[in-house]
């Protein structure tokens, strides 16, 4: 037994109950003994047993059985535990050969079919709450979902407004160090691994030899990025300083950030570098201002110009 109990009989498994347990109980009194072990207290059929003593043939069992089954069903709360071990009593009954002969076979039939009743209804039961906990489970996935878009939407807002902030800054390394984390951040939010800036020094005390301003992974693939804010813009100088650093690593490639844009010798130096099969994508700054504003996928932007970059060889072109 599982779920039936916690509600009363109704109607049906009532009807079913006031046929059945007479026909276990030899008895009067026996019937009156399989309730009392069943938990229900004797004052619920004190009046019963006193009408018994004074006259045994002034009740039958099938009129006793309903009328304490009446009484423990009427009281729903109070009643809980003893309907649920009657009713297990029941159809966990297999002792027939305690019955009359001539009941034998009637109350093994009354007992098969309250089983079934109980069966089905316990099967719709747990169908109920399986449902239910598929329900429970879709809204707690559905409020973690729009919490998450909550957070991201939040953490946009907030590094729009350092994007912003930016232009206002007049200290080049104050706005260097701003732009790095500002970076940083978007990246982080649609889900790209970022390793921060990172230095390499040389092994005989010559100081720091290489700064690189950051480490991203796209589609399994490191890429490393370099990041500058000049009035002027980037040249082939730059470009070739940054190649050096990708051609260094075994199978590393490159993103060069600039917020004012590349001269034509730089984007040559860049489509050059593609012949040693070396990437290097070039984006402004105010593409990623304008995927901010936009609300667009950065994972999926960027792969996109990595595929014009190595399919149409054009490692600078806005999307």
């Amino acid at each position: 037994m599982t779920q039936t109990d916690t509600f009363h009989y109704p109607p049906e498994l009532f009807e079913l109950l006031v046929e059945t347990i007479p026909l276990l109980n030899r008895s009067k009194k026996s019937v009156l003994l399989f309730f009392r072990g069943a938990g229900v207290p004797d004052k619920v059929f004190k009046d019963i047993s006193e009408k018994l003593e004074a006259d045994k043939d002034g009740i039958n069992k099938y009129e006793i059985v309903r009328t304490i089954l009446t009484r423990i069903n009427e009281k729903t709360d109070t009643y809980l535990r003893e309907r649920r071990e009657l009713l297990k009593r029941v159809v966990e009954f297999e002792s027939f050969t305690n019955c009359w002969e001539t009941d034998q076979y009637k109350a093994k039939g009354l007992v098969a079919e309250i089983r079934n009743i109980v069966n089905v209804k316990d099967t719709f039961t747990r169908m109920k709450q399986e449902k239910e906990a598929a329900q429970s489970k879709h809204t707690a996935d559905y409020n973690k979902r729009v919490e998450k878009i909550k957070k991201k939407k939040e953490l946009i807002e907030k590094t729009k407004k350092e994007f912003y902030g930016l232009f206002a800054l007049e200290n080049p390394q104050e706005r260097g160090k701003k732009l790095e984390a500002a970076l940083n951040s978007i990246f982080s939010i649609y889900g790209i691994l970022v390793r921060e800036a990172f230095t390499r020094k040389g092994d005989n005390g010559e100081g720091i030899i290489e700064q690189i301003d950051g480490v991203i992974e796209i589609d399994n693939q490191i890429y490393l990025v370099e990041m500058k804010w000049k009035k002027d813009k980037i040249g082939s100088e730059d470009i070739f300083a940054h190649l050096g650093r990708i051609y260094h690593r075994t199978s590393a490639q490159g993103i060069f950030i600039s917020s004012s844009g590349f001269t034509d010798s730089g984007i040559v130096a860049s489509k050059e570098a593609l012949v040693n099969k070396a990437i290097l994508v070039l984006t402004d700054l105010e593409e990623f201002i304008n995927i901010l504003d936009n609300d667009k996928d950065l994972t999926q932007y960027f792969r996109a110009k990595i595929r014009k970059a190595i399919i149409d060889k054009e490692p600078y072109s806005k999307l």
